[in-house]
């Protein structure tokens, strides 16, 4: 059986992010995502970016496609909208008290070549299913989501309660000993950071691990399950973040 979670990097492993992915942290814990350059210059500087290195990086995402420039305010694209969307999500996850049920999708769709096959496997990893088998993705029915309509053009959804005990079925469709660990490795990390991009780097790799995330319901997971604690510990410091947008908006104006 295929594990269901793609690897992170240990902690220890964490390389410092790029200007554009500094920018791009920003951009997605702010709501609206949009900045305007003059602020984007004093905001990363703590983060190791110099205004040469960041008006460089500016033009390059949005020759890319990954931000909009109107007059001097850089905002996200629709495509990175959609990023924090999820983004937001795994943050604050929709559930539903769990009745037992679990979703299954039967792939239905043939002749598909490899890219689509990749891409269509993306959808529905992102939608927090794992693949049983080939072709069939299930996972608990507690959470507050519809499955896109598009889905059901490839594919076709079912109601399921498998006679395997639910708590072994979870931990073979994933590798929750080895999501838990990473977790607990990057909450350490974040929390005891002290230099801002030392910070900025393992909270931007704790929000990419919370979207590999199952979200199961608290009865199949396993004791001390550090999810929620990151989450918490994340959303805590993109608050942070959203103060010092704010504070620094309002000290660059006038």
């Amino acid at each position: 059986m295929r594990m269901n979670l793609s690897a992170e990097p240990e902690p220890a492993g964490l390389r410092p992010l790029s200007a554009r992915s500094v920018v791009l942290s920003l951009l997605l814990g702010a709501h609206p995502p949009e900045l305007p350059v003059k602020d984007l210059v004093r905001l990363v500087e703590p983060f190791g970016v110099g205004g040469s290195t960041l008006r460089a990086a500016l033009s390059r995402m949005v020759t890319a496609g990954d931000l909009r420039r109107a007059d001097a305010v850089y905002r996200l694209s629709d495509r990175l909208l959609a990023r924090q969307r999820r983004q937001d999500d795994a943050v604050h996850p929709r559930t539903r008290v769990w009745d037992g049920d679990w979703e299954m999708v039967v792939i239905t769709a043939t002749g598909r070549g490899p890219a689509e096959r990749a891409d269509l496997r993306a959808r529905l990893t992102a939608l927090r299913l794992a693949e049983l088998r080939e072709g069939v993705w299930l996972r608990p029915a507690n959470l507050g989501r519809p499955l896109p309509d598009g889905l059901r053009e490839v594919a076709l959804p079912y109601r399921a309660r498998p006679e395997e005990p639910p708590g072994d079925l979870a931990a073979r469709l994933w590798p929750l000993a080895d999501w838990a660990d990473t977790a607990r490795s990057l909450l350490a990390r974040a929390t005891g950071a002290g230099h801002p991009a030392v910070r900025l780097t393992a909270y931007a790799a704790a929000v990419r691990h919370l979207l590999t995330d199952p979200v199961l319901p608290p009865a199949l997971l396993p004791a001390d399950w550090p999810g929620e604690a990151l989450r918490t510990a994340y959303a805590a410091y993109r608050r942070e973040l959203a103060g010092a947008l704010s504070g620094r908006a309002e000290g660059g104006e006038g």
